[in-house]
């Protein structure tokens, strides 16, 4: 069984920074192969990047890290859009295993 729980999300002024993270549980063999989507309200969930490939709209502004020794995973977000605004989801790729999800919300 695999557990996977996001945690900081939260309000953000256009310009801004976060940092979400995700621990990880259970029968996980590699972190590279955790992800991290968003789906925003209205919208299908999309990609935001797994293993190195970042979606277009956040390349150069996201970047993925992974701490081996705490079974986290990281997504530190810089220059956040209000586009960005969306439910973020770590992901276990080509497994079922999703986490609960952490609200980003960029707005003035």
């Amino acid at each position: 069984q695999v557990r996977l729980v996001e945690s900081g999300g939260g309000l953000v002024q256009p310009g801004g920074s976060l940092r979400l993270s995700c621990a990880a549980s259970g029968s996980i063999s590699n972190l590279y192969n955790l992800g991290w989507y968003r789906q925003a309200p209205g919208k299908q969930r999309e990609l935001v990047v797994v293993f190195a490939n970042y979606a277009a709209p956040v390349k150069g502004r996201f970047t993925i890290s992974r701490d081996n020794a705490k079974n986290m995973v990281y997504l530190q977000m810089n220059n956040l859009k209000p586009e960005d605004t969306a439910v973020y989801y770590c992901h276990l790729v080509n497994t079922p295993y999703w986490g609960q999800g952490t609200q980003v919300t960029v707005s003035s």
